[in-house]
């Protein structure tokens, strides 16, 4: 994802509806302090404090200082993680071994006080081993049904990829509908329901890549990248001093925020104004990558709800009651790369993914 979670350098007051001066960071990321809001032409007024949930954000944004007990960096992933959490999407996060991938995850439950499982994908893992199978039960004389370790509130699917394409769409109902059906009965998953997935983008054999209608499924893909030398460092030095990484009690991590204000967060997000101009900004964003001739498939109409969704929740962990341009620009690579698709020539030219998608949202004209 491109956005900086740890805000940048503070710039001028910005005004709704208009992009941010040329060679300026975007306006404060959600661990910043709220940024001064002035209402432009076209913007209604920021929402009441009362319709932000101002009590859930600031619970949401300590989840930060928790995970970073036990996780150094890493900041853009846990805002990602956040955002998903918001907007009820589920979040792939690729990085190569040992950046924290698994670990994250499993801070983020401790400090939001939910119930979290993990699965280890392996080529010979079952469906049923995910979501549950029914079960001979003798002093009853019939079926039951055992759950699986998908009735959670975050399931860490690790190594995703390493499981076959049978096993990983047993998934997609789950993600897209939170039940699962076994044997024709529907089994409604608990909420929140989120599903993190790991993969690593280095290792090709003995794996399946996703394929694009599972990749559509996921609302962001997050890049963990190895630590700057200095966070390496500080690595080093919490395992010399006894971190233990399976104990994260021991750690200091403790719950700061809750089901209920995930659940006052998702609804102040639902609130979060888009102005038309906005709205068919992202539009635009879709359809200039749907026209460009580097691609064999562009945004579908679910990925620019996916953007919206995700502006929403930026805005709003910004502490504003509308979204900006801004917003949208500073989720497109997180929510949209992945659900681009390269022609074959354009592979074999070296073009990237992310190249194409900077020259869709450069083609596109910002509202003002």
């Amino acid at each position: 994802m491109t956005f900086d979670p740890r805000g940048p350098v503070p710039t001028p007051p910005y005004t709704p509806g208009m992009a941010a001066p040329a060679g300026q960071p975007v306006p404060n990321g959600p661990f910043a302090p709220p940024a001064m809001s002035v209402a432009g032409p076209g913007q209604p007024a920021p929402s009441a404090p009362e319709i932000l949930a101002p009590e859930a954000r600031e619970a949401l944004l300590r989840v930060r200082a928790e995970v970073a007990k036990a996780v150094v960096g890493q900041d853009a992933a846990v805002a990602g993680l956040l955002v998903a959490l918001l907007v009820r999407g589920h979040i792939l996060l690729e990085g190569v071994p040992g950046v924290a991938k698994t670990l994250l995850v499993r801070s983020l439950a401790a400090a939001l006080d939910v119930e979290t499982k993990r699965v280890q994908f392996t080529p010979d893992l079952m469906p049923g081993d995910l979501t549950g199978s029914l079960v001979w039960d003798a002093r009853a004389s019939d079926f039951s049904f055992r759950k699986g370790p998908v009735f959670t509130n975050l399931l860490l699917a690790d190594e995703i990829n390493r499981t076959p394409p049978k096993t990983q769409a047993a998934l997609l109902e789950a993600m897209e509908e939170w039940q699962v059906s076994i044997d024709g009965q529907p089994h409604a998953l608990p909420r929140p329901f989120m599903v993190a997935a790991t993969q690593n983008p280095i290792e090709y054999e003995g794996t399946y890549p996703l394929p694009e209608a599972q990749l559509d499924r996921f609302l962001l893909k997050v890049i963990l990248p190895v630590p700057e030398r200095h966070e390496e460092v500080q690595v080093l030095r919490r395992h010399a001093d006894g971190f233990d990484p399976r104990d994260l009690r021991a750690a200091g991590i403790a719950p700061v925020a809750s089901v209920a204000d995930l659940d006052a967060g998702a609804a102040a997000v639902a609130q979060v104004h888009v102005a038309d101009e906005v709205a068919a900004y992202i539009v635009d964003i879709a359809r200039a990558t749907r026209n460009s001739p580097s691609l064999a498939l562009g945004v579908s109409p679910r990925g620019a709800t996916a953007l919206m969704g995700t502006a929403r929740a930026w805005a709003w962990l910004n502490g504003r009651g509308y979204v900006t341009p801004d917003d949208v620009k500073s989720l497109a690579h997180g929510t949209l790369a992945h659900r681009l698709s390269l022609r074959p020539e354009a592979e074999l030219e070296g073009v990237g993914v992310d190249a194409v998608l900077d020259s869709a949202l450069g083609s596109v004209p910002v509202p003002r």
